[in-house]
């Protein structure tokens, strides 16, 4: 099975190095899963000729807010909605979570509450589940048919479905410790309020559930869809 990346946003220039783009972060992540990839940086205008030149398609974080005036993101918009229409998969994850969200009709906007940085806890339908996140936007208003999957006090639509067209969440299930400790230090100084940051470094010891979303994400993809 091939996956599609659509990047849409770069990795900071001091870890690309050490873990590559975010294109390379997701297929690391979701290597040992017997699928075959495929990337594309939208962020930089390079998007797929058709929704079927993969079997599914997975939207990455970004630095970018998705109601920012890019000129990439109206035909991702029409990309997600027209892979929704065609019965394509899609994963999203942070960005890519509120992109597919406001494609098809909910909100997104700057969370009140301000920043979430580092490991939090999710209730996914009774089960806690530890994962990092980054994000001050998040999803506000639902879209139509949409079911929430995940959720905790500050983040109400943590993990989104969509039927078995999309599934989508906030958090980074992708950003290991050291990733995670590597943004804290070089792209939250002066950003992130220093107690979210220094409340995140504190959290770095205890786990996070990263390939428990890994194998969620490929059994999403592979499950059987009507035609």
């Amino acid at each position: 099975m091939k996956i599609g990346i659509l990047q849409t946003g770069h990795a900071p220039d001091t870890l690309r190095d050490a873990y590559g783009d975010y294109i390379r972060i997701f297929q690391d992540f979701l290597s040992g899963q017997d699928f075959d990839f495929e990337g594309w940086s939208v962020v930089d205008g390079d998007l797929p000729e058709s929704v079927h030149d993969a079997d599914g398609w997975l939207i990455t974080g970004s630095r970018h807010g998705v109601y920012e005036d890019h000129a990439w993101i109206p035909p991702l918009e029409d990309f997600i909605r027209d892979a929704i229409t065609r019965k394509v998969p899609m994963v999203g994850v942070c960005f890519g979570h509120q992109i597919i969200a406001q494609a098809l009709g909910g909100k997104v906007e700057k969370f009140g509450g301000g920043w979430a940085v580092g490991r939090q806890v999710y209730d996914f339908g009774g089960t806690e589940i530890a994962l990092n996140a980054w994000h001050q936007d998040q999803v506000t208003e639902l879209p139509p048919g949409a079911t929430v999957v995940a959720s905790n006090d500050f983040c109400a639509y943590a993990a989104i479905a969509y039927g078995d067209r999309a599934l989508t969440v906030q958090p980074h299930p992708e950003f290991d410790t050291n990733f995670m400790e590597g943004l804290i230090k070089t792209r939250g100084r002066g950003v992130v309020p220093d107690d979210r940051l220094d409340s995140a470094l504190n959290a770095l010891p205890h786990p996070t559930a990263n390939q428990t979303l890994a194998d969620q994400f490929a059994d999403f993809f592979r499950q059987e869809r009507t035609k």
